[in-house]
């Protein structure tokens, strides 16, 4: 049955004829944008759920992480799963997933003791954000040719990219306003459920069983190696995010899980290079061009983790701002990421200059908004002053992660692209942002401290604040050093030499051929 995944012109034959074809992806984006609002747990009411439960900051810290490394671990299954599902079959049972995860969460954090429930709320939220990815991709693989009908990554990146960062900053502040207005943090995650279940009742009434060619068998999948790395990621997060909890390697617990994790990884990386179909191929860490760009992307994690530790130490501990003065600064942050999407799409399709240049426009913001917060930290600073930060920090890191992405799809073969994609997705979602939060808390505690035994005479307050500004000021000393470092790197314009992505079916007849030898 002929369709758009081989060539036809932009179709939508998984949607029933009796919505109107001009209306079809207009509703399927609408439902990206639900489902990238989803989480199990939301950072924006984190303070109210640490007073309303019986959990630490980390213990939710580690729950909503959880799913931060779902969202990572699904790539290199999507294209399985799309050649061996309907559209209908895989969204009916993402969406009814993510709405159990929900509704099982709220459950739990209703219970007594929620502690004995910690790994289950952990498992929960990873499911959620595996469903979460598979859901978008099924989403935007069949609206992709009526967003760029070349397939040109110029224009698909950035236009994604605006949903899936900026529903990163609607969520916080969707969550803010329904947790101050009607007192409860459970409001976000009802909302949600409400949603889901729409979208549910979509995809059963809208949707029909539709392949555009015969299924793959669901075989030679490393299921092992899938939990294996993410007990590897998880754990070398709960490491970090654990360690001034537990006063770092004076504690037996600490050292016991990071000897646990040293053998989890050596495991890992044993079946990796010992069995025929690993989840990860080894090939895909030997492209020598993947090393920059994961660098790059830790660099950016580096710069764009300072507000999580050093910002909200100010504003809370300091200024002594709540919630919902604090949450249109998320306003400002979707209008950032939004805007700096849209100047990637320009500067991709206009310009004919090196996304080298575009990438040390990125980070120039992203160092701009570490010099602005170490002039502006002082007592009596205004809220508004914090919005052109702000403002520089969110549109830089989408130039930075639109970019990159970009980059890596191009340095990479297809088979070995959805790999990469996980392989990032270590740096990007948790790992690199918690080692830096975990060396800023401590490093925050130590200077704090000496401030406060020293000869000067500081209160409390006086030393915290004196600690946040001399972090923010050797940030942007270890921000400038990389900023003259990314000037001197030059490398010729991807775009003259980019790729298009193939049609879904030369894909599957690839997959095919590879799992048939």
């Amino acid at each position: 049955m002929p369709g758009p995944m081989i060539g036809q012109p932009f179709a939508m034959p998984m949607v029933k004829p009796f919505l109107p074809k001009a209306l079809q992806p207009w509703l399927y984006l609408a439902c990206a944008v639900v489902f990238q609002l989803v989480n199990t747990i939301f950072l924006g009411s984190i303070q109210q759920m640490v007073g309303s439960t019986q959990l630490m900051q980390e213990d939710i810290m580690f729950v909503f992480i959880c799913g931060e490394v779902g969202v990572a671990m699904p790539f290199p299954l999507l294209f399985r799963l799309k050649f061996r599902f309907t559209n209908r079959q895989l969204e009916l049972f993402a969406v009814g997933g993510m709405t159990a995860c929900l509704l099982l969460t709220l459950a739990l954090f209703n219970l007594t003791d929620v502690h004995q429930t910690m790994p289950l709320l952990c498992l929960l939220s990873y499911a959620c954000g595996y469903f979460k990815l598979m859901a978008t991709f099924e989403i935007f693989s069949n609206i992709q040719l009526w967003m760029t009908p070349k397939r040109d990554f110029r224009i698909f990146f950035p236009l994604l990219y605006m949903v899936v960062l900026g529903d990163i900053s609607a969520s916080s502040w969707i969550s803010q306003q329904l947790t101050y207005y009607t007192g409860s943090w459970q409001s976000m995650q009802w909302l949600l459920v409400a949603l889901l279940l729409v979208v549910l009742l979509f995809m059963y009434v809208a949707t029909r069983p539709f392949r555009f060619m015969k299924p793959l068998p669901f075989i030679s999948i490393d299921w092992l190696g899938l939990v294996l790395w993410s007990l590897s990621l998880l754990m070398a997060i709960w490491i970090f995010l654990y360690g001034e909890h537990y006063n770092w390697a004076d504690s037996g617990v600490w050292r016991s899980v990071l000897l646990v994790e040293v053998a989890v990884v050596v495991l890992t990386l044993w079946r990796m290079f010992h069995i025929r179909h690993p989840y990860i191929s080894p090939r895909a860490f030997g492209y020598k061009t993947l090393v920059p760009i994961l660098l790059m992307f830790a660099a950016a994690e580096v710069m764009n983790s300072t507000p999580q530790v050093l910002q909200n130490a100010y504003t809370g501990a300091v200024m002594h701002w709540g919630m919902l003065s604090l949450s249109g600064l998320n306003l400002v942050s979707l209008a950032g990421c939004v805007t700096g999407c849209l100047f990637c799409l320009w500067w991709m399709k206009m310009t004919r200059q090196p996304y080298t240049r575009l990438l040390t426009v990125g980070f120039g913001l992203l160092l701009c908004y570490q010099v602005a917060m170490y002039f502006l930290v002082f007592p009596g600073l205004p809220l508004e002053a914090l919005v052109v930060p702000t403002f520089l920090r969110s549109f830089g890191y989408s130039i930075f992660f639109t970019t990159l992405t970009v980059y890596l799809e191009e340095l990479m073969p297809f088979h070995h692209f959805f790999m990469g994609l996980t392989i990032c997705g270590f740096i990007r979602n948790g790992l690199v942002a918690n080692i830096t939060e975990g060396v800023y808390g401590y490093l925050l505690r130590l200077h704090v401290m000496d401030n406060l035994v020293s000869a000067h005479p500081y209160t409390p307050e006086m030393s915290l604040l004196a600690a946040i500004k001399l972090l923010f000021g050797v940030t942007c000393l270890g921000g400038c050093a990389f900023m003259l470092l990314l000037m001197l790197w030059h490398v010729g314009p991807v775009r003259s030499t980019l790729k298009r992505l193939p049609y879904w079916g030369k894909v599957g007849q690839a997959m095919r051929k590879e799992l048939g030898r």
